[in-house]
């Protein structure tokens, strides 16, 4: 099947279809929805949310099943189901209602205090880190080995590396990542979020106060959930979030490594992309390079 339109129209049909108490409710998408999800707000206190492509489907079921242990054991909201759609002849996957959770979605603008967002933000990590993972879901195609080993994505790395000699250090970008495949983990794998950036978190009156899609969730290295230490934080904002998670020094260069192969990527993409999306990019690789920069002087 080829790409699906999911618009108002068919979430409107797909809810009197199949919950028609909840039928004369608005339907009306929200500004932020995500890529791999598509999420339409119905009415005051509910979402919708589906699936966007096949790869993305077997999120739901997840989501379902574990997002109801997580919420109670977590200092923070998170997406709490209320109910799961079937497929159907005009759409092929399961897909989920959920309860709204109000807030903006995270950014230097709405955060009061940067110092006690990043905080709160690896508190919130600490603790998902320490429920009990057992039966959890390991890395897999279900979440693209988010808490995996960085090894996955080496190829795609070094092709990236490669294609942008004579835009960033090659040698350098080399030894950052190697560093990052190289870096020991001998702790035990925990729950992870597998998606933490700002689109993800919400803000309330200038305080975290939700952490949302837990498509990428799962049991493993919680390096990947780190990468924000170079994506939003800086200076003071970065050493406290470092100095409220319960990480050590190869989960930070491994953490790191996430980072730069994420930055790479985006720097290297030749499809088109707009000009504020590939800054941001080299504004990444930039900041690791300037704190290994610092670290090594």
């Amino acid at each position: 099947m080829g790409s699906l339109d999911i618009d108002v129209d068919l979430v409107c049909r797909l809810v009197a279809a199949q919950f028609p108490e909840w039928s004369h409710l608005t339907i009306a998408p929200v500004t932020a929805g995500g890529w791999d999800h598509r999420t339409f707000r119905l009415g005051h206190h509910m979402t919708v949310r589906l699936p966007s492509a096949e790869a993305y489907a077997a999120q739901v079921e997840k989501e379902q099943q574990w997002l109801p242990r997580l919420a109670p054991l977590l200092p923070l909201a998170i997406p709490t189901p209320v109910a799961r759609g079937r497929p159907a002849n005009e759409f092929p996957w399961h897909w989920s209602i959920y309860r709204w959770i109000a807030g903006e979605t995270a950014s230097i603008a709405n955060i009061s205090n940067m110092t006690d967002f990043a905080v709160q933000l690896g508190r919130f990590l600490n603790r998902l880190q320490q429920v009990d993972t057992w039966g959890g879901p390991r890395p897999g195609p279900h979440n693209f080995y988010r808490g995996g080993w960085l090894g996955v994505y080496d190829q795609e790395t070094r092709q990236a590396i490669s294609d942008l000699d004579g835009q960033i250090d090659r040698v350098w970008a080399t030894r950052v990542w190697e560093a990052a495949l190289a870096a020991p983990s001998n702790d035990p794998a925990v729950w992870i979020h597998g998606d933490v950036e700002p689109t993800n978190l919400l803000v309330n009156e200038g305080q975290l106060s939700a952490v949302i899609d837990f498509g990428l969730c799962g049991v493993g290295d919680p390096a990947c959930d780190l990468v924000m230490a170079w994506t939003f934080f800086s200076g003071k904002g970065r050493d406290t979030f470092r100095a409220n998670l319960l990480a050590d020094d190869g989960t930070w260069l491994r953490a790191r490594g996430w980072a730069l192969w994420k930055g790479l990527i985006q720097l290297a993409e030749t499809s088109p992309v707009n000009s504020a999306k590939r800054q941001a990019a080299r504004q990444v690789v930039e900041t690791i390079r300037d704190e290994d920069d610092q670290f090594r002087c």
